[in-house]
């Protein structure tokens, strides 16, 4: 309906706030036909929405499929040993996962959008900087990164070296500034592969979201936001807040706070 679509803009417009990117996370590859094809759906229809609000970047999930053709539940592998896990991504990779993406570029090109941003997050075939320049290699230059760093700081990822790469690459779509914090003593007895993400109690946690800077010290963040000017990201830093102890608006107050304060010291207006 463009009359309701031209009041949704005029909402923005008056506000003065930008309509940067779309968000569309789900799992297209999907086992279960019905959940890929409603994906898959919800997809296709964000990016004639992105088309008609002259958006360029949708954001998303590469998705994860089974582990073979009978699967009916998502199978995510990240070893390849025993012989089994090999045979799965390999699988999953070539008759599913490429496939699909190939065909979602192709789609979003037809409709002038040329940055589909995925989230490297842990469930998904893209969860790191290797995985999300694979599938970018296998299917097109549309593909490239959302840069969640909250998603890479649990698996040992120097934040700045991403950014790096990824720009390298000429693959770095979109940020996301979300922190994490990792318990040390709980990291020391159960490694980093300790997913206990029960908000009402983190004690067995290894690592939990917070806000901007209750994670990592503001000058850490300082030095991540630098690395994104000296590579030359023109994008939206997009405060993400899934803090369980900061919810809703006060995380999102406390990480603008944060990030202003470093734009000031960066920019020399502190």
């Amino acid at each position: 309906d463009n009359a309701k679509l031209r009041s949704w803009k005029k909402k923005f417009e008056d506000r003065n706030i930008q309509v940067a990117v779309l968000s569309c996370h789900g799992n297209p590859v999907h086992p279960d036909p019905k959940i890929a094809e409603r994906d898959a759906e919800i997809f296709r229809r964000t990016v004639q929405l992105a088309e008609r609000l002259g958006v360029d970047v949708i954001v998303g999930f590469s998705g994860c499929p089974g582990g073979n053709p009978t699967d009916t539940m998502p199978n995510w592998a990240t070893y390849r040993w025993p012989p089994e896990y090999a045979q799965i991504l390999d699988w999953q990779w070539k008759e599913r996962v490429i496939p699909y993406w190939k065909q979602a570029a192709k789609f979003a090109r037809a409709h002038g959008v040329h940055k589909l941003a995925l989230e490297m997050h842990p469930g998904f075939v893209v969860y790191n900087p290797m995985t999300l320049l694979k599938l970018r290699e296998a299917v097109g230059e549309e593909l490239g990164a959302n840069c969640d760093l909250s998603h890479l700081f649990w698996q040992g990822c120097d934040p700045l070296e991403v950014i790096r790469l990824l720009a390298k690459n000429n693959a770095l779509f979109h940020a996301h500034m979300k922190d994490t914090v990792m318990f040390k003593d709980n990291v020391a007895k159960y490694g980093v592969l300790n997913f206990a993400f029960d908000t009402k109690d983190l004690a067995q946690a290894s690592e939990t979201f917070r806000a901007v800077g209750y994670g990592h010290s503001a000058n850490t963040w300082e030095e991540i936001v630098r690395t994104y000017m000296e590579v030359g990201y023109q994008g939206i830093l997009s405060i993400e807040n899934e803090d369980p102890i900061l919810p809703g608006e006060v995380g999102v107050e406390r990480a603008m706070y944060v990030l202003k304060n470093v734009r000031s010291e960066l920019l020399g207006t502190a």
